[in-house]
């Protein structure tokens, strides 16, 4: 998962790198051709969050309550279809909810998949949230002279393959 946002000065990066945990999603299919549910969520440390930057990764966790609220959590609602691997059209919407500092918003993400040779799906989704959806005040420094806006883009990565 990564996070990208900005400052009045410049601009900065910070990821969870590291998720290694065999999560499962449920995708029920249903014969209407309308959205397709699903089931199933992330559940991530605010913790690991890790900006390269040490001044900007305290200030990042602290931001979001990692103390009090140590979990992000993504639950997955539905995608628009299911991505067909052999679809040229690799685009898909879903609706999502994200859970970070004892709120939760709901929120479409737009997703572009690609396959292997395996038919192995990565679904790569991204979204702009900002800190004031969540009841948080972006972080400042050196009173207030530096200061973090409001919009985040949020990225993740999902790897997949169909268990029978």
């Amino acid at each position: 998962m990564k996070v990208n946002g900005s400052t009045n000065i410049n601009k900065f990066g910070c990821l969870i790198a590291n998720y290694n945990k065999a999560d499962t999603l449920t995708f029920y299919k249903q014969n209407t051709g309308g959205p397709i549910k699903v089931s199933g969520r992330l559940t991530l440390d605010v913790d690991a969050f890790d900006c390269h930057n040490s001044m900007m990764t305290k200030d990042l966790r602290k931001t979001l309550k990692y103390k009090e609220y140590p979990k992000l959590v993504i639950r997955f609602v539905d995608l628009s279809r299911y991505p067909d691997v052999k679809d040229k059209q690799n685009t898909v919407t879903g609706e999502v909810t994200i859970e970070l500092a004892g709120v939760t918003k709901s929120y479409q993400v737009d997703y572009k998949f690609t396959s292997n040779e395996t038919n192995e799906l990565t679904l790569v989704g991204t979204r702009q949230v900002n800190f004031s959806d969540f009841s948080l005040i972006p972080p400042r420094k050196l009173g207030g002279m530096i200061k973090t806006n409001n919009e985040l883009l949020v990225e993740f990565d999902l790897k997949m393959k169909t268990i029978e």
